[in-house]
């Protein structure tokens, strides 16, 4: 009986995935890897363009994220000492509901990050938050009630925490990297109890699991200090790891027509790619290629068509990479400073920098730098959020203002 229920629990698990693909309800959207299906998005736009603009009442760097006529978003406010879960109406940009959640002394936290920058998940009945060493993992349901919370640890370091929760089935899967005590956790979603919890290398770390399918079994996926480790969703036993060279954990891998694409957050850490599988360390078997590369602190990569975008934070400069062998096949300079992992729709890459105007790719032409866009926001708001594409509009974030761009879908 419990081998059958296991099964139908996957079975159902997988159905709500289905489901999930239909929403942008969790960090890097339906694909976890930044990409939209959506066709009709817009890709030009200044403040003209304006749907809506809703001045946030603390500051955060999560994303927003949408089901149905709702967004969630979550923010510090203080300078750290409450963290609140916030809902806004998608159609007029109007607060429905703003929850504090945790009140007390803040934890130490890096000038770039702060205290509110995981985004959150849901599954359109509950919404889940992360604050790290601020009161941990919370389920809310979509009126803000608080229905369960969980403290996760101490967190201990300096940077403070940013790792998304990740929905997998009847679980939610937290990373809980720090330079003690580090660990990722699978909880029940709906009663918070604990299903696995499987130790981690000890180092600093800021990146969302993934989840994939590797042989009809879900493993979470998750980047790190020493290299890409998968787990079994169901127990929480290590899968496969591969190592990396100079690692900080801070871009999330990216998941791409059944292989994962990584880079590291120290400069000489590398990108290379895996076919996910095997057992134990698959570096040498799975890894299919590993280039050199400069850059630090670097936002996640993206895949469009055939090729693996890098964009190196100072500097903003973009290195395009063959999915294939690679290979860096150009590169090029942005400017101005981007710490936000980038999206994809139409072909076209979205790069936010950090004073908001957004820079439009297109890594098949010969003029990659399609156009810039700008919001004409004030100087004192600044951009490390990835923004939204959601039927028809795009959500883009700043530390102080949600902006709604486009026209609804009808």
């Amino acid at each position: 009986m419990k081998k059958l229920a296991v099964v139908i629990s996957l079975f159902f698990g997988l159905s709500a995935n289905v489901i999930l693909a239909e929403q942008w309800a969790q960090w890097r959207g339906p694909e976890q890897n930044g990409l939209s299906n959506e066709t009709g998005l817009p890709t030009e736009w200044s403040a003209k363009s304006l749907a809506w603009k809703t001045p946030l009442k603390g500051d955060g760097q999560s994303s927003p994220v949408v089901w149905n006529d709702r967004l969630f978003l979550t923010e510090s406010l203080d300078q750290g000492r409450q963290r609140a879960v916030f809902c806004i109406n998608r159609n007029d940009g109007q607060v429905l509901w703003h929850c504090v959640v945790w009140t007390g002394d803040p934890e130490p936290s890096h000038g770039m990050n702060r205290w509110a920058s995981a985004t959150c998940a849901t599954d359109g009945t509950h919404v889940y938050a992360f604050f790290g060493r601020g009161g941990g993992l919370f389920c809310l349901s979509m009126d803000g009630d608080v229905v369960w919370e969980k403290n996760l640890g101490p967190f201990e370091g300096p940077w403070g925490t940013a790792a998304c929760p990740r929905l997998v089935g009847d679980v939610v899967i937290q990373n809980c990297d720090a330079d003690q005590d580090a660990y990722i956790v699978a909880l029940n979603k709906k009663t918070g109890d604990q299903v696995w919890k499987t130790a981690r290398p000890n180092f600093r770390g800021w990146s969302s699991p993934v989840a994939v399918t590797v042989d009809g079994k879900s493993q979470a996926v998750v980047n790190g200090h020493t290299g890409t480790y998968a787990y079994d969703v169901l127990t929480g036993k290590e899968a496969w790891f591969v190592k990396c060279t100079n690692g900080r954990g801070s871009p999330t891998v990216t998941p791409y027509k059944g292989s994962i694409y990584v880079v590291n957050g120290l400069s000489g850490g590398g990108a290379y790619a895996i076919s996910p599988g095997g057992s134990g360390d698959v570096t040498a078997s799975r890894r299919t290629w590993f280039t050199k590369r400069g850059g630090r602190d670097l936002p996640s990569p993206i895949v469009v068509g055939n090729t693996m975008l890098v964009m190196s934070l100072r500097g903003a400069i973009l290195s395009g990479y063959n999915i294939k062998s690679g290979e860096e096949v150009w590169k090029e300079r942005i400017g101005g400073q981007i710490s936000a992992s980038p999206v994809s729709f139409g072909g076209l890459a979205f790069f936010v920098n950090e004073a908001g105007e957004t820079v439009v790719i297109d890594p098949a032409a010969e003029d990659k730098i399609v156009r810039r866009n700008s919001l004409t926001p004030d100087i004192k708001e600044i951009f490390r959020s990835s923004i939204t594409p959601s039927e028809g509009q795009v959500l883009i974030r700043s530390s102080s203002v949600l902006y709604c761009v486009g026209q609804r879908a009808k």
